[in-house]
């Protein structure tokens, strides 16, 4: 039985002349983990971001979108005769954006980093009740 093999020709220009890294179990990027909890009058959010430090996280809320960006920056302790053999952890830019069903409050709204873990606590911004206006 034959096998038909699908190739992708810029695909393979690209492997072939761009150094790509090895993808070793995980992806070549790490992904922040969320969980989103929501409560009757805000939003729980936990963010996974180990290893980054608290002033290299930002945290952006428009409405219902809420943005969150992270940097690792690589740490140059290199001593003179010592060879890198391997270097596996990531260095870099991570980030991360959802929209919540109902728009959050931003001047109410808390955030907290302990142990790796981004907490976010997000007032509902409490919706504008209409109003009946009286015809004269």
């Amino acid at each position: 039985m034959n096998q038909l093999i699908r190739r992708d020709p810029i695909d393979d220009f690209f492997r072939g002349f761009l150094v790509r890294p090895v993808d070793v179990g995980g992806g070549d990027t790490p992904e922040m983990k969320i969980d989103v909890k929501e409560e009757e009058k805000q939003y729980l959010i936990h963010a996974e971001i180990p290893g980054v430090n608290r002033d290299d996280i930002h945290v952006h809320i428009e409405g219902a979108v809420v943005s969150i960006s992270a940097e690792r920056r690589q740490e140059k302790n290199v001593k003179e005769g010592e060879r890198v053999l391997r270097t596996e952890r990531y260095f870099g830019k991570v980030a991360r954006s959802f929209q919540l069903a109902q728009e959050v409050d931003e001047a109410q709204s808390a955030a907290k980093y302990t142990n790796g873990v981004l907490e976010l606590t997000l007032p509902k911004k409490v919706a504008a009740q209409a109003k009946r206006l009286v015809i004269q």
